[in-house]
């Protein structure tokens, strides 16, 4: 299988951690993003093909960076995982607009 390079948000936990696990275990390079990217590192390891960065997906700033870091260490981006969120639990209506632009 040909090396591809992996960009995936929300990676220090749940389904985020599992698309990175299982892409490193199949060879592939990792750019894993957290707000706390030793979490990542924590549960991943090292690993070169590894590089778990810091990432605010509310922050423009803070998306620029990352994917800054991901071309300085592995040349480009691939594939990207788009896995960072939270919900809200409750009725719909009761569910304020501020709220619903944050998700």
């Amino acid at each position: 299988m040909e090396s591809r390079i992996w960009f995936i948000t929300g990676a220090s936990r749940g389904m985020g951690l599992e698309f990175a696990r299982c892409a490193l275990t199949n060879g592939q390079k990792v750019v894993a993003t957290a707000r706390k990217p030793q979490a990542i590192v924590d549960a991943l390891g090292e690993n070169e093909n590894l590089l778990a960065v810091s990432l605010d997906v509310t922050s423009e700033e803070s998306i620029a960076q990352a994917v800054d870091a991901a071309v300085a260490r592995f040349g480009g981006i691939d594939i990207v995982v788009n896995n960072a969120g939270y919900g809200i639990f409750g009725a719909l209506d009761e569910t304020t607009h501020a709220e619903t632009r944050a998700i």
